[in-house]
Parts: structure tokens; sequence; C-alpha cells
């Protein structure tokens, strides 16, 4: 008889891994062989990737398809305001609250959404993200409409010098990016992987399996809002100021990442990875030409729907069979053994 093995790994994606350490270990290098352009922009393209894995973890994995993740950004960035600025809380010991109130606050809210299905659903969560915008603005001790600003004093808290403290900010995007990314790595490989893959494909066979639906769509909605919070805090203390109309975007939160995860891929690892690329790679090129940069990403989104629903990565992944980031398990067949059997059977 011929054994079967179960693997994950490839050689593809072991070679892939060492590569990927030497480029983080390039990336944590920056600082020295770049300038301070590289690391700005690094540190940008970190953060959106950071949020394009969290985004395809709530769609691609849990079929929640939300359209109100600025609402956590937001919230995440008011809090690190708030707490750092009337409450005299460290930079860091803000950014280390900042998340677990956003992902406390996306408890309720939950509870609401969860309530809706389907383009309901999506269209709850930006309404949700409405309200939060619409209630910033009306709050004075949040600077209300006018937002808020870091001062001096809080900015010097990261480092004295503006040379030091672009490379830590640049750090904190590249590990936040780096945890966040390993986070939803172990989780899709982990039994919950398992039942969000079973929930997407169908609730009432995966309730129906001992799945508890509920409960897992509420880890991964919470959880995803912590990280975003998180994330929602790092972003604004680069950019230093705070308003509604900009913490709680739907264009520039949620709208730009849904385009990097359906062009790259949804519902895969590599498929954030290769949209945030094409996405920054379009908007370097063509940002200059104003309206129509953006009419040629619609144009791209659509026909990538269209044409490849995969994503590009869905392309690669069927033309050469290719997995980067292994997460399903696969039958293998022992080759001893085959070849064991092919004798056997020569031999009758």
């Amino acid at each position: 008889m011929s054994q079967v093995q179960i693997e994950r790994g490839t050689r593809a994606s072991r070679i892939f891994s060492m590569a990927a350490v030497i480029a983080l270990l390039g990336l944590v290098a920056l600082p020295w062989w770049g300038g301070p352009g590289d690391m700005r922009l690094a540190a940008e393209m970190a953060y959106y990737l950071a949020l394009a894995m969290l985004w395809n973890l709530l769609a691609g994995y849990a079929g929640l398809v939300s359209v109100g993740q600025q609402a956590f950004i937001g919230l995440g960035a008011y809090a690190f305001f708030y707490l750092t600025s009337s409450l005299g809380v460290h930079v860091y010991g803000a950014m280390a609250l900042a998340g677990p109130f956003a992902g406390l606050i996306s408890i309720p809210v939950a509870f609401v959404v969860f309530r809706l299905r389907g383009h309901y659903f999506a269209i709850g969560t930006w309404v949700v993200a409405e309200i939060f915008a619409l209630g910033a603005s009306l709050i004075e001790e949040l600077g209300a409409g006018s937002g808020m600003s870091l001062t001096p004093a809080i900015v010097r808290q990261v480092s004295s010098s503006r040379d030091g403290r672009e490379t830590l900010e640049y750090w904190m995007s590249l590990g936040i990016c780096t945890i966040i990314f390993a986070v939803v790595y172990i989780i899709l490989r982990s039994r919950q992987g398992l039942a969000l893959t079973a929930i997407r494909d169908s609730e009432p066979a995966s309730g129906s399996l001992g799945v508890n639906v509920f409960r897992t769509k509420l880890f991964i909605y919470v959880a995803t809002a912590t990280c975003t919070g998180l994330v929602g805090s790092l972003i604004f203390l680069q950019k230093l100021r705070l308003s509604p109309e900009a913490g709680f975007s739907v264009n520039d939160w949620t709208v730009v990442v849904i385009f990097m995860v359906v062009v790259g891929g949804i519902g895969t690892i590599e498929g954030p990875i290769i949209g945030m690329l094409i996405y920054i790679l379009l908007r370097e090129l063509f940002a200059d030409f104003g309206s129509l940069y953006l009419i040629l990403m619609g144009v791209i989104a659509v026909a990538i729907m269209l044409k490849a629903p995969g994503g590009v990565w869905g392309l690669i992944s069927e033309r050469y069979n290719l997995h980067l980031f292994p997460i399903s398990r696969r039958l293998m067949r022992d080759e001893t053994a085959a070849a064991r059997d092919k004798s056997e059977a020569s031999d009758k």
C-alpha cells in the first residue's frame, strides 16, 4: 500500500521564505542605505499592506465585506491624539491603548452590523463609519470639525531630532506590518482559519459541522478592528494632524485598500502584496495626471474583476501552480512507497 503524507510547504515557498527574510533585513537597514524619501515611501507601503492584509482576512476569508474599516482608523487615531494631548499619556503608551480601544468599540458595532447580510452589511458598516465621523466633528474635546494636532513636545517623545523620529517611525511601520502579517498567517494556518474558509464557502454547512459561526466572525471582526486602530494611530503619528475628514476617509483607507486586494487577488495572502505594489506603482507613475489617474485605476480594477476574478495572483497561481504562503493542507504520496507499489505490480 502506498503511503500518503500531508504537507503544506513547497519548494517554492521555502525558497521564497529565505528571500523574504533577506529582503526584510534589507528593509530594516534602509535608514543606512536610503534617504528620508525612501523611508517615507516604504513606511506608507508597510501600513497600506497591513490594512490590505486585514481587510482581506475580513472579506476574503470571513466573507465580511466591510466598507467601513475607516471607522477604526479614525477611532484609533483619535484615541491616540486624545490620550497624548489631553491626558498626557506617553506616545508609545497611547499607541498601545489605541488599538484595544478600537477593538472594544467594535464589539457593540459587530452586534449591530452582524444582523445585516450581503450588500446590506457593506452599507451598514459604511453608515457606522460616517456616524463616528459626524460624532468626532461635534465633540469639542476632539477639536470638533477643525481636528487636532500633535504639539512639538509630544513629537519629541519619539525622538529629539527629525532624522531620529523619521527612522523610528519607519521602523515602527515596518515592525507593525510584519507583526500583523505574521498574525494573519498564523490565524489562517490554524483551526480558526479552517473555520473561516468553511464559513466563507457556506455558513449553514459550516454550522452543521460544528463551527460556531457568530463567535468566529466576532473574533475576526474585533481582531481586525484592533489591528486597524493600531495602524491608524501610527499613520497619524506620522501625519501630525488629524481631522474627521482625514481620519474617517473612505477613499484613503477603504477604497484604496479594496482596490489593492481585488486587483492582487482576494482570498489569498499573496494578493494584497501584489495589489499594494501595483497601486503604489500606478500612483507614482500617473499621480500627476489628476483625474485621469483615478479613471485608470477604476478601469484596471473593472477589467481585472471581469477577466480575472481571482486577481493578478490568481492568474499566476493557476498557470504555474505556485503557492508562496501555503496555508492549506495537500496530500502528497510518498515516492518510495509509490516505487515499491509499481515494482510489486510489475512482478505480478
